[in-house]
């Protein structure tokens, strides 16, 4: 005799998991997948529903009494229905946009099976994990953009008053305090209402490295002691949080081929017997692009294989080329440190 299981909709034999279409749970919806947008969460259940992504549209989904919920993570725009249904005892799963994307290729256009094939993935989908040091390196990464911002904007108007744009920690904390004094300054129409600008650039900087330094804080904080992408040379806590925070689950990444979240993968057209390189793709998170790259410049004389890498490609490559290279071979060691769990090794 075969033996059925059943959770909520979800049928298993031989422990496989199968959607069962006519099961209930509480004479509920059982399983239900949902299209998220900024605005809306459509489902489809015989017919289209459309709810608002808003307190007033949870609560007439949950009126259904779903068991589970299957969709694609839509960004900042999933993270706050995702994290509500998950709180109120819903299990809730996600299904890769690579994953939906094959079956796009495969279906046809997407509004032609998400009715549907979301509810039938549960199989291909993982549980939503709210990841907190994600929502901390996002934080980090926003406050240093605006140092970046308020820094160069400070040297412009320096530069209109003054002949040094340098800029110190003392100096900024007497700028910010209105005190000139020992300012040597063009005498020139502009000149006050710069000033003005001056104390107000500087004051805010200020404030936003202080609060840079506590998020950081907050980062490493989240790193564990032993996590495995401390034992890589010239990887710190602050590093490894960001990656893990940008990146989140690398088990997302099969290959190193697919870890291209950081677009350090080179673009190749070829013409005949010609293959001429492009530069890099450029897809996926500029922030880790960049700090690949300035791990790898800066640190490539500390890990053993990066500097293998840089003896043996120093005399064919040049400049950016050259660094470019070595970010992406340091992202190939990130991936396979961290995706196999081992310590890092010398090869």
């Amino acid at each position: 005799m075969i033996k059925f299981t059943h959770i909520g909709s979800i049928c298993s034999v031989s422990n496989k998991p199968k959607f069962c279409n006519r099961r209930r749970c509480d004479k509920g919806v059982g399983v239900i997948g949902i299209d998220i947008s900024k605005d809306h969460l459509i489902t489809s259940r015989g017919r289209v529903r459309r709810y608002e992504n808003n307190l007033k549209g949870y609560e007439e989904i949950l009126e259904m009494k779903p068991c589970l919920i299957v969709l694609e993570p839509t960004g900042v725009y999933a993270i706050r229905p995702c994290q509500y249904f998950k709180e109120k005892g819903i299990r809730v799963l996600q299904v890769s946009p690579n994953v939906l994307s094959r079956e796009k290729e495969f279906r046809g256009k997407k509004t032609d099976f998400y009715d549907e094939k979301l509810e039938n993935m549960v199989d291909k989908a993982k549980e939503y994990e709210y990841n907190p040091l994600r929502e901390l390196v996002t934080l980090y990464l926003f406050l240093k953009d605006i140092e970046v911002k308020y820094k160069n904007r400070l040297e412009r108007a320096l530069f209109l008053v003054s002949d040094n744009d340098k800029i110190s920690k003392e100096r900024l904390e007497k700028l910010a305090m209105g005190d000139f004094t020992q300012e040597e300054l063009y005498n020139l129409e502009y000149t006050p209402i710069v000033l003005e600008e001056i104390r107000v650039l500087a004051k805010t900087l200020l404030e936003t490295q202080e609060r840079l330094k506590e998020v950081r804080k907050m980062v490493e904080e989240q790193v564990p002691d032993d996590h495995v992408l401390l034992t890589i040379p010239g990887i710190g806590k602050l590093a490894a949080g960001i990656i893990i925070g940008v990146v989140g689950d690398i088990k997302r990444f099969p290959r190193p081929e697919s870890f291209v979240y950081c677009g350090l993968d080179p673009v190749v057209e070829r013409s005949g017997r010609a293959v001429i390189s492009k530069g890099i793709s450029k897809r996926g998170n500029r922030y880790l692009r960049s700090l690949f790259y300035f791990l790898a410049g800066r640190n490539y004389s500390r890990n053993p294989t990066l500097l293998k890498f840089y003896e043996s490609h120093k005399d064919r490559l040049k400049g950016k080329k050259l660094y470019t290279a070595l970010a992406r071979k340091l992202a190939r060691i990130v991936w396979s440190v961290w995706y196999n769990n081992k310590p890092y090794e010398p090869k």
